[in-house]
């Protein structure tokens, strides 16, 4: 280190990036310095750093985008310097000009260079100035709605309106016809300004099947500027970057040079310090021609993705950026870097392929990562038990993998989210392990558009548990009532226990043993009958042979049929979730009692199955329900326990409330047909 460090950083943000920040400090002996919302009170980051300043409510335009609050934070910390990471205000010049008026150092470019690049057209304009190839297009001042349809005529449909000062995808509309012009214009516009406050577009000409390839720059106070090779960021979901790489494959060493230097001249161009990111489009029967690529834009912060380059060229960004900020030169010169092996990066984020990636809100009930070792990297800022909360990016982790060749690293991402589990909530883990399987993915076959044209394949509809699963699920639900029956074999009212099965136990003896889940919206029946150390389980139309044990921490050693199975068991209560194989399958316990209870239902009255308290009710006096369809939650013993109607009906009077408590063989609700 060739200059003066830090004595303290601030880092003015939170999640993933916050923790990935305060790692590298740590290393330095850097004091770290946390903020946080309401939301955030006891976040991974919070408890990470030295120090914590509480900066405002849960909605991020009230805490982590509040400048004044922010600013206080840092005054009252005696930061030396603020790393915004990225979103938020990471790329906003107003807050580099406040961490400055507050007394620290911003670690980032100047806020002049954040400006010239905030406005896609005016950074358009500049890098036509230094020489950066451009795509063809419109980047002009005059937002007239007729010269615009003018120039989209000009460079040729296919063409891509674009907000001019936002990204994310937000504002962004493909047009493929004159006639559509006219409505995606003002979908865009109107996008844009509610996303930017600023409804100013741009047009382009429409890469037909684009590869998204981005280039890592550093630059010093100092008159240097490299760059650390390329990335590509083709997978993409509603123009959301998924899984990145580096180096990009099928990139030659003439591209390579060529896009290097585009990248470093646009640094130069704005007077660029730090980490930088300059984005390319590239035509992807073309990536091996010097001239085959367009600027895009200019990221003006650390990258989400900058782990692959980490990786690859064994440099740590943002140790680079923190020393450039405290005013060192470039710790290396452009031949000095040198990139090793390949690497992949996954974002695991809490959303719903299915319905569109929708993103999802929930805890984080069981969660674990792959072991870390110098093939595989985790950046999270969550932990087992944490709230995924509506008001922030839903990402749960990035996962890396690194190895000497592509093939290579693709085999270390597929044995790391084989190895990652997430019960509570829907994620995207599934997916992420369909793509690193798929033969075109495997094949480099790539473009912004993969997602897209093989959705079908990545995005299976979701299916019934296999005869595997469910003979994993019965060894588990077996060994949980045998522990259960051990800890309290008489006096329990759990379900579990087999002196409340009702069905199949013994005393002196042992019988088969009855097992009920629902499966969707499929009811599976099992029988168990002891065999040895295990049992034979008969189960749709065969027979298996299981045993093995469940440990306390729910891992399931397993020997289905002879063959060994390690798999994990989450006991949600009236849920059973089990992980195998980097498969997660949800079922439903049905017990004795509820079959009790569908029985009342069919003379028109629903009872309580044990005492407890209610703790949801969904349905009111006259609603018609389906069968199946959940009427009430009670809880005991702390697990709960969900009143299904039995058949199709309506409900005649709903006799408890939210709150109450419940003796056993009270009525919870009268039925009547429908």
């Amino acid at each position: 280190m060739n200059g003066p460090m830090f004595d303290s950083l601030l880092i003015a943000n939170r999640g993933e990036i916050a923790c990935r920040v305060i790692q590298t400090a740590r290393r330095l002996g850097i004091r770290t310095i946390a903020v946080y919302s309401d939301a955030d009170a006891q976040a991974r980051h919070v408890a990470l750093a030295d120090t914590a300043h509480h900066i405002g409510p849960s909605p991020a335009q009230a805490s982590y985008l509040d400048i004044e609050r922010l600013s206080d934070a840092i005054r009252r910390s005696g930061a030396n310097a603020v790393h915004p990471g990225y979103g938020f205000l990471s790329e906003n010049a107003e807050f580099a000009e406040a961490v400055a008026a507050a007394g620290a150092v911003f670690v980032g470019p100047p806020p002049d260079a954040i400006r010239a690049m905030g406005s896609k057209s005016n950074a358009k304009t500049i890098m036509e100035g230094a020489g950066v190839p451009l795509v063809p297009g419109y980047h002009g001042e005059d937002q007239d709605p007729a010269l615009l349809s003018e120039w989209a005529g000009k460079i040729g449909y296919p063409v891509l309106i674009k907000a001019s000062a936002g990204g994310g995808g937000r504002g962004m509309r493909r047009v493929d016809q004159p006639e559509e012009f006219e409505k995606a214009l003002e979908g865009a516009k109107r996008e844009s300004k509610a996303a930017f406050g600023d409804d100013r577009v741009l047009i382009e000409k429409f890469v037909t099947k684009p590869r998204h390839i981005e280039m890592q720059v550093f630059a010093d106070g100092h008159g240097n500027a490299v760059h650390l090779f390329e990335r590509d960021c083709s997978l993409q979901r509603r123009h959301q970057k998924v899984v990145e790489e580096a180096p990009a494959p099928g990139m030659t060493d003439a591209v390579r040079a060529a896009m290097g230097d585009a990248a470093v001249a646009a640094a130069r161009a704005i007077g660029y310090r730090g980490a930088g990111t300059v984005e390319f489009i590239v035509e992807g029967d073309r990536v091996t021609e010097p001239d085959g690529f367009y600027f895009m834009e200019m990221n003006t912060r650390l990258q989400v993705e900058h782990p692959v380059t980490e990786m690859i060229t064994g440099i740590d960004l943002v140790d680079w950026q923190l020393q450039i900020a405290a005013g060192s030169p470039l710790p290396v010169a452009q031949q000095d870097i040198a990139a090793n092996g390949h690497a992949v990066e996954v974002r695991l984020y809490a959303e719903n392929p299915a319905r569109n990636f929708m993103p999802q809100t929930g805890r984080l009930d069981h969660l674990r990562f792959p072991a870390e070792s110098p093939h595989v990297r985790v950046d999270t800022g969550v932990r087992e038990g944490d709230e995924v909360s509506m008001y922030y990016d839903p990402m749960v982790a990035k996962i890396v993998a690194w190895d000497q060749d592509r093939n290579a690293a693709m085999r270390r991402m597929r044995g790391a989210l084989a190895a990652t589990q997430v019960v509570g909530l829907n994620t995207n883990l599934a997916f992420l392990a369909a793509v690193a399987a798929h033969p075109a993915f495997l094949a480099a076959d790539l473009e912004t558009g993969f997602i897209e044209t093989h959705l079908g394949a990545l995005v299976p509809e979701p299916g019934p548990a296999s005869d595997e699963i469910l003979a994993l699920a019965a060894l588990a639900e077996l060994r949980q009532q045998a522990r259960t029956a051990a800890q309290n074999p008489i006096a329990s009212n759990d379900p579990h226990s087999p002196w409340n099965a009702g069905d199949g136990w013994r005393l002196f003896g042992r019988g088969d043993i009855q097992l009920r889940f629902q499966d969707g919206a499929d009811d599976v029946v099992m029988r168990a009958t002891p065999a040895g150390s295990g049992y034979t389980v008969s189960l749709r139309d065969k027979t298996v042979s299981v045993d093995g044990s469940l440990d306390a921490d729910g891992t399931l050693l397993a020997e289905v049929d002879g063959t060994r199975i390690i798999a994990t068991v989450f006991d949600g209560g009236a849920d059973l979730v089990i992980v195998a194989r980097g498969h997660t399958h949800r079922l439903t316990r049905v017990d004795p009692m509820d079959a009790a209870s569908a029985a009342q239902a069919l003379g028109g009255k629903l009872s309580a199955p044990m005492p407890g308290k209610v703790v949801a009710v969904h349905v009111e006096d006259g609603e018609k329900v389906k069968a199946g369809q959940s009427l009430m939650v009670l809880e005991a013993m702390k697990m709960e326990h969900v009143i299904a109607a039995p058949a199709d009906g309506v409900v005649a009077t709903v006799r408890f409330a939210a709150g109450d408590q419940v003796m056993e063989g009270d009525e919870l609700l009268a039925m009547a047909e429908a």
